[in-house]
């Protein structure tokens, strides 16, 4: 589908191997939590996903889509202790309030930047943010189920799914896409991001997601005449048909007087 798209260059797969049972293991093991069924699944058929893709503007490729998912080896805990941290730096763990609006009806209670979560980064999101795997109940005993959160730049948490597989399939339907996540969001997509989405629709997308508000603009762009190829006519030169009376003869001044200058010099000789 990207390959067959307008101005799509160098789509990029990373086959990776699978990941081997002990080192899932001993992931758990280490991080004292079991993994979901599904995602457990999915390293021991791949360890990791990347999938990379570009336009092309100006016949040079940009890098544009990207979809991730980190390996068991960087499936890494979120605010975990560093031991090169100082001993009174701040953490993520300060950020928590106990005024934050806990779960109720349709929306499903926050993570936890203290022990009461354990928060593990399944994409960067290319620093837009970070898709986290989420077990939301640590305490007394981890609850094995698990969620799909997206953390914004300004440590929001944002629901996305409840399994990963959910969560891959919109991966995927999304087309990597930059800030697609934000999609999910309640102030949405930024404008730039509208464009590529207005380019490069993902498989299911909400149209009204890509509806223009009444006080703002959004560029309309055809991808198909964006990058159509533009052949260049070439320009035929015409040749001066006349010339004044004037510089015809300061034309045959000039000739004269180099025709005349040999004979001179020879007269001389």
């Amino acid at each position: 589908l990207l390959e067959n798209s307008p101005g799509v260059a160098e789509v990029t797969f990373v086959e990776k191997e699978p990941a081997e049972r002990h080192a899932i293991v001993s992931w758990e093991q280490k991080n004292s939590c079991i993994l979901p069924e599904d995602l457990k699944n999915f390293y021991l058929m791949t360890d990791g996903f990347q999938m990379t893709w570009s336009v092309k503007t100006d016949d040079t490729p940009m890098p544009l889509g990207s979809m991730v998912i980190n390996s068991v080896s960087k499936l890494c805990r979120l605010g975990g202790s560093s031991m090169y941290t100082l001993p009174n730096a701040p953490t993520l763990a300060d950020l928590e309030d106990d005024t934050d609006e806990e779960g109720n009806g349709d929306k499903p209670e926050k993570p936890h930047f203290d022990s009461r979560s354990l928060i593990f980064e399944l994409d960067p999101c290319n620093g837009n943010g970070k898709v986290c795997l989420v077990y939301k109940h640590a305490k007394p005993v981890i609850s094995p189920d698990t969620e799909i959160w997206f953390l914004d730049r300004a440590l929001y948490w944002h629901f996305l799914t409840k399994t990963f597989t959910a969560y891959y399939r919109l991966l995927i339907t999304h087309l990597g896409l930059p800030q697609w996540q934000y999609a999910f969001t309640s102030y949405g997509v930024s404008p730039q991001a509208k464009q590529w989405f207005n380019m490069y629709k993902p498989i299911t997308v909400n149209t009204a997601l890509l509806s223009e508000e009444a006080d703002s603009f959004v560029n309309k762009l055809d991808p198909s005449k964006v990058f159509k190829s533009k052949n260049k006519t070439p320009v035929m030169k015409k040749k001066p048909s006349s010339q004044p009376a004037g510089s015809q003869k300061s034309h045959t001044s000039t000739t004269s007087s180099k025709t005349s200058s040999p004979a001179g010099n020879s007269s001389r000789k």
